[in-house]
């Protein structure tokens, strides 16, 4: 069981504090916990319920409405989708088996995801703004780093069998090289990234996370490729992102490389042989082969 601060269900709920605070005052909703200190706090079951009461009130239900309603209620209510917000409900749902470690629920969910939507979609829409709200409670110490290694271990595993289930690239112009810089863990971007370009009939190379610009090199000096492409997520290098970028595209200015991730958003200097992808749906529907 974890608990949570009100800063936390805030940024989770998009619910400010004062108005939680309004609603547990005047409707007696999302009553919190209290510490001997006398600070708040939430737990598990209390964060899945803000969050269903959250999705009602963001879609036009009165908190006058919501209060009235039983646990039960809010529940069947907070389940329902419609072409509009079925997004945010899965997202929901993958939040409250995560944090449960709930595996037979996450996996119903995310299936069934695939099988409606198909991956992209089903990453773009869905598992991305998941694991960026699973993100918020990672980086204040909220999520243990084993909730964060079960999602994206079970989405992995789809991503990968995915790959290996395209077929074999084998008379491709191109080869691009991926990997995430030294100090970078996470790799389920470059998976997708992978996936991507491998569908588009380009040979791909994965060197993985965590790795260095020697091992980079070391492979380059090797085996041919016409592309390198890097995702930074964190800003775990021992220099910042557009430094990284420099002494990357001067270590291999004969290479195209392109880089994306969320720690280059703010990068705008950048060196003539480097491309930026800035967001998700671009990634989809880059041509790779230019």
């Amino acid at each position: 069981m974890h608990h949570f601060t009100i800063r936390d269900i805030e940024n989770l709920s998009g619910i400010k504090a004062h108005t939680l605070r309004m609603w547990e005052q005047r409707y007696g909703l999302c009553v919190c916990k209290r510490k001997e200190s006398k600070h708040r706090y939430y737990d598990n079951e209390d964060l899945k319920h803000i969050l269903r009461i959250a999705y009602l009130y963001h879609h036009n239900y009165k908190i006058s409405r919501i209060a009235q309603l039983s646990q039960d209620e809010i529940i069947q209510l907070a389940s329902k989708r419609n072409d509009s917000d079925e997004y945010e409900v899965m997202v929901n749902q993958l939040i409250e088996a995560s944090i449960d470690y709930n595996q037979l629920q996450f996996e119903m969910v995310f299936n069934g995801l695939l099988s409606s939507m198909g991956l992209e979609k089903s990453i773009e829409k869905v598992v991305f703004p998941f694991l960026n709200k699973i993100g918020l409670l990672w980086m204040t110490g909220h999520m243990l780093p084993a909730q964060e290694h079960f999602c994206t271990f079970l989405i992995q595993k789809t991503i990968i069998a995915a790959i290996n289930a395209l077929p074999t690239v084998t008379n491709s112009q191109y080869r691009f090289v991926l990997f995430t810089p030294e100090g970078e863990g996470h790799e389920l971007s470059l998976l997708f990234v992978q996936y991507v370009i491998k569908k588009k009939g380009i040979k791909t190379i994965l060197l993985g996370k965590n790795v260095s610009l020697n091992t980079v090199k070391d492979y380059c000096d090797q085996q041919p490729a016409s592309h390198l492409y890097f995702h930074l997520v964190t800003n775990f290098t021992n220099c910042n992102p557009e430094q990284y970028v420099h002494k990357l595209s001067a270590a291999f200015a004969d290479k195209k490389i392109i880089a994306s991730g969320p720690a280059l958003k703010d990068i705008q200097n950048l060196p003539g042989n480097v491309h930026l992808i800035r967001s998700l749906p671009e990634v989809i529907s880059f041509e790779f082969s230019a």
